[in-house]
């Protein structure tokens, strides 16, 4: 099944803050420029590394919507695993840019295997892991750019 157009649109539109980290890394001058004119926050890593945070935590919430979709001990075991996104995110983003780049990319490949999980129980759409494997990969290479420049 293909991925339905909206989901995937919303979806490449969400890596806009990671792309545009990514090319400020790469790009020294228009980070530069980012961070004169729009503010450091917007420039280098660190957009990546906020945004990132602030994705993770989304998705706890888009993961706890699915764990309402199961019963008993799933449910219970699905309430538990939605939250460890956002609770990765609070606790393993400190440290430096280039620590906190590396454990957001292990947050979110843990992330796509929670994805994995929720819709190998069928409670996630059947086009959810296309759309989340090309998501991830180009989420985990924008922040390999700031740790691997």
């Amino acid at each position: 099944m293909s991925i339905p157009r909206t989901p995937l649109l919303l979806g490449l539109a969400g890596l806009l803050p990671f792309l545009w980290g990514a090319l400020t890394v790469l790009r020294p001058d228009l980070g530069l420029w980012t961070a004169q004119n729009i503010g450091p926050r917007f420039a280098g890593p660190y957009v990546g590394l906020f945004y990132g945070a602030v994705i993770l935590s989304f998705m706890s919430g888009v993961l706890w919507g699915f764990a309402t979709r199961l019963s008993g001990a799933q449910a219970t075991s699905g309430y538990v695993l939605s939250v460890l996104p956002a609770l990765w995110a609070f606790f393993m983003t400190g440290g430096g840019p280039a620590t906190a780049a590396i454990y957001l990319i292990i947050g979110f490949i843990g992330l796509l295997g929670l994805d994995w999980l929720f819709w190998r129980y069928g409670v996630a759409p059947e086009w959810w892991m296309q759309l989340r494997v090309l998501l991830t990969v180009i989420v985990v290479a924008c922040l390999g750019v700031g740790v691997f420049p």
